[in-house]
């Protein structure tokens, strides 16, 4: 399947697809904010096997409750349909 990357124009024109999700330093970028710790790291688990089972695995950074994603496809050195797809499925885990 063949991956294309996206302009600016049009990341910026799909950003209302993937609420919470902003354009920074060339990837979406969500800071995700939990009550403690382990909320936090049982989220990071969840979205661990989200990614392996799509072959597509964030950049991500925790400091305590706190989780901050970012996505891109280094296949095609920018953002694709991958890195929706993948938000929206995270989105999906704290809905």
């Amino acid at each position: 399947m063949a991956r294309e990357k996206f302009s600016e124009v049009e990341i910026t024109s799909r950003l209302p697809e993937i609420p919470g999700w902003e354009l920074i330093d060339g990837k979406l970028q969500r800071l995700f904010t939990f009550d403690n710790f382990v909320q936090a790291f049982g989220f990071m688990s969840s979205v661990a096997l989200l990614a392996e089972s799509m072959n597509h695995h964030p950049d991500w950074s925790n400091v305590y409750h706190q989780v901050t994603i970012g996505l891109n496809s280094h296949d095609v050195g920018g953002i694709s349909q991958r890195d929706f797809d993948l938000a929206k499925q995270i989105n999906g885990l704290t809905s």
